[in-house]
This record gives structure tokens, C-alpha cells and sequence, in this order.
């Protein structure tokens, strides 16, 4: 081999990356010493970009096409390292490759609970989990400050950086909403979307990349929370029950009194809706009372278990669900007597309409629609 053989094996005359692993995000382009050779062949393809570095330093970026390397198409580089107009030396410089398609598939929860201040329960320990997806939006801030000097930077390599971090821009987020625990639990995706906007800014800021999906899936409670909020639940489903006897008596006195007229007939009305109104009374008190509480008493049956629902609400199911949170969804107009429904036990899902026992929630709610136009014959 002649020497202008041996120093035409030394020189590059082709710069590329072919992708063969798509958890890779930035590839150095390995010259092993080498020389690249002044009118090389750079290939950027798409989904790509590519960068020089002189000596730690950014220089020329190139999006994807196919370029011949000289001072016309490295401007920066050729002013960095002194080049004359139509310099023939071979040069060195460190090529950077970088992917700017879509990573996917991070993964992001709270490792443990963190506090809200709840307009209806005060304060709650709350948990939330989702995912997000980016790509690289400005090469130069992400080389300098997430890939560095490492020859290739994959996926896993960012993930738990990334993580961390919006974790803690998503509890941040979440906490400073100051919206009850029953109102997020029905808003997803708009509180995702308040939540991209919020990390996007930080994430392009600090490490160049621009967020392309963010997703809350799951905002749940704490034990201890869950029982304080089930508690309450109870509370005001007992009270419901309550206040539902007390409007049947009522209803049914006034029914006696109007099919007996009279003394005698308002009479009996009146001692009926006493007696139905003592009844519900001796009801509540029964249900207020602790075991083994007040003469003659005796030991007071534990209350029936809490169901809980799952509803169908902005084409996703959302459950488990108190009656509680059924309640706060209703006042919001999320759930509806058509909204469908489920609880253990059921063969298929329901109309919301058809659950006797939620009558109560919906008694202020509006009507569907309007009625229909007299004469219209429907």
C-alpha cells in the first residue's frame, strides 16, 4: 500500500448515523482518531439532526439533507478554528447525531402522598400517577446539559432524571389548583393539560426538549384520607335516607287529609304526619347513637357497607367511586340520570336514572331537555 493509500484510509469522507436502536437519543459519531476529509458527505435523515462541537463548543447544526463539508456549509466551525476561505486540510471535530422523534413511554407517579388543602374535607393526602412522552426540540441545550461527553445517550439513561423531575413540577401543580379532591377526580384531561404547560416550560428551559403527550391517569387518597372521606360519606347517605322518610310521611299525611275532609280528616292528617315524622326522628336518633349508647338502647347495629360505583364520564370509566364523589360530579354536570353506570353485582352497566337508591342526588338537577311543544303530539 502507497502512502497517499494509507492516508486516504485514515480520512472520512462520509459522516452518518444509522439508527439501529430506537431507545437511543444522541449518538456521538466515532472517528477512532480519524480525520474527516474537507468536501466530506454528511447524511442527516430525517428525524434526526446533527451537530459539531469544536472543542466543547457548539458550532453548526444541521437538519436532516445530505451537505458537502467545507467552509461554505460550517460557517461557525471554520470561524473557531481559523480556516482560510477554500482550506484543504483534513479537520477533526466531534459530531454529535441527535433523534428528535418522539420518546415514549415514561412512566411517572408520586412515590408517596402528598398534601392538598380540600374545600369540603380541609386536609387530604393525595396520590397521582400518569405518563408523558418528548422529543428534542433545541440540540444545543440538550447536548450541553443532559448528554455532556457520553458517546451515547439512550432512553433509560434520562428517564429517572426526567421523572424526578416532573413529579415534582406535577405535585407542585396538583397542590397549587386548590380544587376538592371530588372536582379533580372528574377533570383529567383537562388537568393534564394544565400540567403540560407547566412542565413544558421548565423541560425546554432546562434540558431543551418539548413535551408532546402528558397524562394524569389515576388521582387517588391516601388510607388514612380514603377513611376520612368514607366517613363522611356515610354521614351524609344516612342523612339522605333520613330526609327522604321524613318527605314520604309528609306526602303520605297530606294524601289522608285530602281523602278525609273535615276536623276529623285534617285530624288524622296531622297525627299521621306526627307519627312519621316521630318515626324518622326515633331513625336518626337510632342511627346517631354509638353502641351500647342511651337507656335502653342496647347495642346499635353497624351500619351497611359503603357501595361504590364506577361511572362512564367523558368517554372513560372512572371509579371506584363513593356516593359522596357521585354527589360532586352531579353538581358539576359530569353525571346525569343517562350517564351509565355499574356497582358489584350488576350483569351490565345502567343508566344512572335507574339506581333507586341516588333518587336523592338528582332531585335538584335540571331536566334533560326541554318539554315537548303542546299540540306537537309527542
Amino acid at each position: 500500500m502507497g502512502l497517499l493509500d494509507k492516508l486516504k484510509g485514515e480520512l472520512i469522507d462520509v459522516v452518518e448515523w444509522i439508527e439501529q436502536d430506537d431507545t437511543v437519543i444522541a449518538y456521538r459519531f466515532e472517528r477512532y482518531g480519524n480525520e474527516i476529509k474537507n468536501g466530506a458527505q454528511l447524511t442527516v435523515r430525517e428525524g434526526q439532526v446533527a451537530a459539531f462541537i469544536n472543542e466543547g463548543q457548539l458550532a453548526d447544526v444541521f437538519e436532516p439533507g445530505r451537505y458537502t463539508l467545507d467552509t461554505l456549509n460550517l460557517p461557525v466551525l471554520s470561524t473557531l478554528k481559523g480556516w482560510k476561505h477554500g482550506f484543504q486540510s483534513p479537520f477533526k471535530a466531534e459530531v454529535y447525531f441527535i433523534s428528535t422523534r418522539s420518546v415514549t413511554g415514561f412512566g411517572w407517579g408520586t412515590p408517596s402522598p402528598f398534601t392538598i388543602r380540600d374545600p369540603e374535607f380541609g386536609v387530604l393526602e393525595i396520590i397521582a400517577r400518569g405518563h408523558f412522552s418528548f422529543h428534542v426540540m433545541d440540540p444545543a441545550r440538550f447536548i450541553k446539559n443532559v448528554v455532556g461527553t457520553d458517546g451515547e445517550f439512550t432512553k433509560q439513561e434520562i428517564q429517572d432524571r426526567l421523572r424526578k423531575k416532573f413529579v415534582t413540577e406535577a405535585i407542585t401543580a396538583i397542590a397549587g389548583l386548590g380544587e376538592s379532591f371530588y372536582q379533580m377526580s372528574g377533570r383529567y384531561d383537562q388537568l393534564s393539560e394544565a400540567l403540560k404547560k407547566r412542565v413544558e416550560l421548565t423541560f425546554f428551559e432546562t434540558y431543551g426538549i418539548s413535551l408532546d403527550d402528558t397524562s394524569i391517569q389515576h388521582i387517588g387518597l391516601s388510607e388514612s384520607s380514603r377513611a376520612k372521606v368514607e366517613s363522611r360519606d356515610e354521614a351524609l347517605f344516612a342523612d339522605s335516607r333520613i330526609g327522604n322518610y321524613e318527605r314520604v310521611a309528609r306526602a303520605d299525611a297530606m294524601k289522608l287529609a285530602a281523602q278525609n275532609p273535615g276536623a276529623g280528616g285534617f285530624a288524622a292528617g296531622g297525627m299521621g304526619m306526627g307519627m312519621g315524622l316521630a318515626m324518622a326522628q326515633q331513625m336518626g336518633n337510632a342511627m346517631n347513637t354509638a353502641p351500647g349508647m342511651g337507656p335502653g338502647m342496647g347495642a346499635v347495629p353497624p351500619p351497611p357497607p359503603v357501595i361504590q360505583y364506577y361511572a362512564y364520564i367523558n368517554g372513560q370509566q372512572t371509579g371506584p367511586l363513593a356516593v359522596g364523589q357521585l354527589a360532586g360530579l352531579v353538581s358539576s354536570g359530569q353525571l346525569n340520570l343517562q350517564t351509565q353506570m355499574w356497582k358489584q353485582g350488576m350483569s351490565s352497566w345502567a343508566p344512572a336514572g335507574t339506581f333507586g337508591e341516588l333518587g336523592f342526588l338528582f332531585q335538584n338537577a335540571a331536566p334533560e331537555g326541554p318539554p315537548p311543544v303542546p299540540g306537537s303530539g309527542e
